[in-house]
């Protein structure tokens, strides 16, 4: 596994390391995680998706991670991913970073997930501790998430610099893994830290669309973009093949120290940039509210 992501991003990135390690302590900075791995029973999670935003938004769809854990079988995980905020708390449309432990018989969910919204102030990016304000773990419309026992263990270590090619760190290596793996849909998660340079993010709007969106142009005028700087810390999910569930096939969103955080697009510094990630393969991949209308708008 280790040689065919590396020589796959070699074909997109200037210098590439890859290496089976164990995980570092992910409760040490920069990460600052409640928990200190990403192993233990690894699953992936597509709850909702994309046609719950658009072409309008169905409001009603809320969900809970204490209450996803549950369903994906694994009480207490440790859930990473990107997904967005429930309106019905936040009282705005915004970016959800998840960073969380669920709740188990034995103790307390710790969410240590962060909201990316656009500041009222002046239209920049706020990015806020979710449990600073609200102590439940709801989140609405859609999310992507990688879960797990949140255990030390043994993971594969991608440090990557120097962009050469024009496809972003996480199409990368989907891409490398579908075209190894082919019909075999394999699907990973993990942490990974833009550690230097700058980045392409999103923020949705404050307001959801009034008028229909109905194709990526216009779901792109209506997003609000940003050049971001690292550190991000960033939360990956990607699955190489659809077997027919209607997956979104990568979503990634981060947060950082310094304020800013969002939907991550693509470095914008490609020749400076650095990349330094810890991933894991997920054994299972469930499916949860799966629209039955769907589209293939805003899957970016």
């Amino acid at each position: 596994r280790e040689q065919i992501l590396r020589n796959g991003l070699k074909e997109n990135f200037a210098d590439v390391q890859v290496s089976v390690v164990e995980c570092p302590d992910l409760t040490h900075d920069p990460f600052n995680f409640p928990v200190k791995g990403i192993c233990g029973k690894p699953r992936i999670a597509d709850v909702g998706g994309v046609p719950y935003l658009v072409p309008l938004v169905q409001k009603d769809k809320v969900y809970d991670l204490n209450t996803v854990a549950k369903q994906i079988e694994l009480p207490g995980a440790f859930i990473l991913g990107a997904g967005a905020g429930s309106s019905r708390i936040l009282g705005v449309n915004a970016e959800l970073i998840p960073v969380a432990q669920a709740e188990s018989e034995q103790k307390p969910a710790v969410n240590a997930s962060y909201t990316a919204q656009i500041n009222p102030a002046d239209g920049g990016c706020l990015l806020e501790k979710y449990s600073n304000k609200y102590s439940d773990c709801e989140f609405g419309l859609l999310a992507n998430l990688y879960a797990s026992q949140g255990q030390p263990g043994k993971v594969i270590e991608v440090k990557a610099n120097g962009r050469t090619g024009r496809h972003n760190f996480v199409t990368c290596m989907r891409q490398i893994i579908e075209k190894c793996y082919g019909d075999k849909p394999v699907g990973i998660g993990g942490t990974f830290v833009i550690q230097k340079g700058k980045a392409k993010i999103h923020i949705m709007p404050p307001e959801f669309s009034a008028c229909p969106i109905n194709t990526d142009e216009e779901m792109n005028n209506w997003l609000h973009f940003f050049e971001m700087k690292a550190p991000l810390i960033c939360q990956p999910v990607l699955i190489s093949r659809d077997p027919g569930f209607d997956l979104r096939m990568e979503h990634t969103h981060c947060f950082s120290h310094h304020g800013e955080g969002g939907h991550y697009h693509n470095d914008s510094t490609p020749d400076c940039v650095q990349y330094l990630g810890y991933f894991l393969p997920a054994e299972v991949l469930f499916r949860i509210d799966r629209p039955k209308e769907s589209h293939r708008v805003g899957r970016d």
